[in-house]
């Protein structure tokens, strides 16, 4: 799957955002948290920093938590909505180190705005090229965590590597806890 570096970006930055209520746990209770949210992520523009800024970004979690469990259609809907609600207005920068890519909230917005929007402009473009099922939850037993899998024989079943490596040291212990046939039954 070919996307534009912003459109992936994005994408792994609202992973990211969701991914910090899931599990049980919230990782986003505190301005410190979101803050180094932000600069996990890259987000660029003005913030506020203060507690109506936290309150609106952990407000918008459960909206773009729903991309990765409703429908096409549902998703649309979502997606048709975040953009009507927040006035999108596309439109090419380039910024930092980032070479053209699609803005589509004025650059002073509300950093919700902006993490809201571009989540849904990247949503458009999986949509569009009918790839929703990239948009997955993690495979391990204990773990909640959404990502998108972007390789190319859509193979990924975990969010990284440790719920991975976890899944696979589990399945060998089951392996070797199972009796060999033959094995102590004082067959020779």
């Amino acid at each position: 799957m070919v996307l534009a570096h912003d459109t992936e970006r994005a994408l792994a930055a609202a992973a990211g955002l969701v991914n910090t209520s899931r599990n049980g746990a919230d990782q986003l209770t505190t301005v410190d948290e979101l803050d180094e949210l932000v600069r996990t992520w890259q987000w660029t523009g003005p913030r506020t920093g203060d507690q109506a800024e936290l309150a609106a970004v952990r407000e918008l979690r459960p909206t773009l938590a729903r991309f990765w469990s409703a429908d096409k259609d549902t998703v649309v809907d979502i997606v048709n909505q975040v953009l009507a609600d927040r006035r999108a207005l596309p439109q090419l920068v380039k910024h930092d180190q980032w070479d053209y890519h699609v803005h589509a909230t004025a650059p002073d917005a509300p950093l919700a705005d902006r993490m809201a929007v571009e989540a849904a402009m990247a949503m458009a473009d999986v949509i569009r090229i009918d790839e929703l099922g990239r948009l997955r939850v993690c495979g391990g037993d204990d773990c909640e965590d959404v990502y998108v899998d972007l390789s190319k024989n859509r193979s990924r079943r975990f969010c990284g590597a440790a719920c991975g490596n976890r899944a696979n040291v589990a399945a060998y212990r089951a392996r070797r806890a199972e009796p060999v046939a033959g094995v102590g039954l004082g067959l020779h």
